[in-house]
Parts: C-alpha cells; structure tokens; sequence
C-alpha cells in the first residue's frame, strides 16, 4: 500500500489544527503578490493553443478497465441558493437542479463521465442531508454512493474515493469531476479529458489539472500560475508555478496577460499519486480516513465518528496548492467552462448560447419588480 512506500512525516503538537504552506501556497486577495518576479517560461507566450488531438482509442495502460471516476456531488451551493429555489422551491444545491434544461447538472455530469470512464467506475461523493434530492436520480448508481455525514469541503471524499478505489486497484487511473459546473463543447472537453488519461498513464508520479484559458481578469475563480512546458516546449502541458485563490483585480488582470489558466478543479491521476500528495500536504486526514470502513461495491456511508476526527479542509488550497511539483497543467481550448457560481454566471451563459429555459423569463421579471421595490439613494444627499 502506499503508505509502506512512502510514509508521512510526523506530525507535530498543533498541526491537527493547521495546514502546511509553502511559499507558493495559494495566494489570497489582499495579500502581497509576487506576480511580477522572474520570467515565465518563453511558451507560455503563444497566443494561439493549439487544438487537442482528436479522441484516442483507449488501449495498454489507459484501457478503460484501469479508469475511475470519482464525483463530486456534497457541496451546499449556497451562493446560487436564490436561483436553485426559484426554480425548484426548495433549498436543494445546484448540482441537483435542472438549471438549462430537463436534466440536472449531476446528470450531465454523469453524461460526461461515462463517454470515458466505466459506469460501474464511478463513485458518487455525496452528503447525507442531500437524500431527497439524488436518491431518486442516482437509483440506478445506488451501489456507487458513497455519503458523508456532513460537507466537510473537497479533501475527504476525493481522499476517501481514492482509498476505496486503491483497495481495488492500486494502478488505476482516477479522474475527478465536479458536478455542479457547465461546458459548453462536451466533445472538446471529452477530448481534454481523454488527453489527460493519457498523460496521466505515462506521468505516474504527477496529477494533471484540466486549465482553462481565462476570458478576463475573474476574481471569484481560482487561477494556476503556469510554469515551463513540461514535454518538449509544448504551450498545453506545463508545470505549475503557483496557485491563487479568488486573487485581487491587479493581479488576477497581471495573471491574464501571462496567459495563466482557470482551474477547473477536473484532474486525472494515477490514485497513487493523488494519496501520496495528500501523505505529504496533510497526513493527520489521511491516517483519520484510512482507519474507516471503505468502499467495497455497496453504498457506504461514512461513520459520524470517523469525520469528527476530520479537519474541514479545501483539495486546491491544502493539497495541490502545497504539492505544486507533482502537478502538471493541460491547458485547453475554450470549452465555455463555468462554475456557475452565482445567478449572473447562470444568465450569462443562457443569454451566450441564446437559450431560454422556462424559468428565465420569470426569474427576470423577478429580478426588475426587486430592483424597482428598493428604495433609490437620493443624490442630493452627501
């Protein structure tokens, strides 16, 4: 197992209740930023990205019975929480709710999945409050679920996933999804992700992170400083040089024009790698979770009393963040990727593709009939 391979340094009084940093950690707004020192690798210059290749076949090391799929479908989405009800009437999250069409964005997301990853390879990482809303939509996976007690961010179930899945296979292939974001091109994201599967297969020891290329200077995104090329002066897989969270205007506007990358939070790696990286970022959450009752091929949910032991903790920000060199970027074309983290993301994406889902029309006479009830500020006051 990996921990006979690689074991963890030891923990520390305190470090229970604090994270490792490094120099590069993620950066936050309003900290002191560093952007601007030293050069960044000559190819990151290119203003054209060259296209992906066209989907391979999958054969040797990255036949489909090596792959997993790892869901990510517990968070709350509390910021699109006034949409989600408007048009659902409950507080259900957004990855459960069928914001552009009859089908949620879970479904699209498990659409996604199996166009590369065996169905029966797939777990779903969900949270328990959330029943009502995936039990009937996610009937036919009900041996893939995995449910947490509590959302606890994105470490412990990527973390749980990755255990379950190395008990069965310590070689396979693990790609992690997001359920609640939107692509336009799903045949050019299918393609990025076959990519990714390839590389991963050979690059067993590194992570790759799908990058998306930035529209403009977004400062609710989280963004990858991008590094030199990491095969043969290629301008789409690069090293990392740094991550930054929700960055300040002034530099998430500098981090645009050095052509750096959205992080789309999709990643494929060999499972090992994923649990080494969080052996070394933050091991107290791995020792906590290897001692629960993992996945075997039923639905399992996670003992209150295993994540009592767990620390809240964030996948970009505790672990890639802090083993940035085991990470390689493939960076894009635009597959029109969004986070859809607040309903202007939502509209913005309908108005672009010109499609009108029956709730639009009333959520903006909603909207104007808000804006016009609130008291104006009058001018002539100082």
């Amino acid at each position: 197992m990996i921990s006979e391979r690689r074991q963890p340094a030891q923990s520390k009084p305190g470090d229970r209740t604090r994270f490792n940093e490094t120099r590069c950690a993620i950066q936050t707004r309003g900290e002191t930023s560093d952007i601007g020192e030293g050069p960044i690798s000559a190819g990151l210059e290119a203003e054209v990205i060259p296209m992906l290749p066209v989907i391979p076949r999958a054969k040797g090391p990255t036949a489909r019975s090596k792959r997993w799929g790892v869901i990510l479908a517990g968070g709350d989405g509390a910021r699109l929480r006034s949409l989600t009800r408007f048009i659902c009437g409950d507080n259900r999250p957004k990855q459960f709710c069928p914001l552009f069409d009859e089908c949620t964005l879970l479904g699209n997301t498990v659409r996604r999945a199996e166009r590369s990853i065996p169905a029966a390879q797939t777990l779903f990482a969900l949270t328990h409050a959330h029943r009502d809303f995936y039990d009937d939509e996610l009937h036919r996976f009900q041996s893939q679920r995995i449910v947490q007690p509590a959302n606890k961010g994105t470490t412990p179930p990527i973390l749980f996933s990755a255990l379950s899945i190395a008990k069965m296979d310590e070689d396979a292939l693990m790609a992690v999804l997001p359920s609640d974001h939107y692509y336009s091109d799903e045949a050019g994201f299918t393609a990025a992700l076959e990519s990714a599967f390839e590389i991963a297969a050979k690059r067993t020891e590194s992570v790759v992170l799908l990058g998306a290329p930035p529209s403009d200077p977004e400062v609710e995104y989280g963004w990858i400083e991008l590094g030199a090329s990491a095969a043969d002066g290629s301008t789409e897989l690069l090293a990392v040089r740094c991550f930054w969270e929700k960055p300040s205007l002034e530099i998430a506007e500098a981090l645009l024009h050095k052509h750096s990358a959205w992080n789309t939070f999709v990643m494929v790696g060999r499972v090992r790698a994923f649990l080494e990286m969080v052996a070394q970022a933050i091991p107290d959450v791995l020792e906590a979770l290897r001692r629960a009752r993992l996945w075997t091929g039923s639905e399992t949910r996670i003992d209150d009393s295993v994540y009592d032991q767990v620390l809240s903790s964030d996948f970009s920000r505790h672990v890639l963040s802090v083993e940035i060199s085991r990470l390689l970027v493939l960076r894009v074309r635009d597959l029109g990727w969004s986070d859809l983290g607040h309903p202007g993301r939502v509209l913005a994406v309908l108005e672009k593709h010109n499609s009108k889902p029956r709730w639009m029309k009333a959520w903006k006479q909603a909207e104007r009939a808000a804006a016009d009830a609130s008291p104006q500020a009058n001018p002539a006051v100082a």
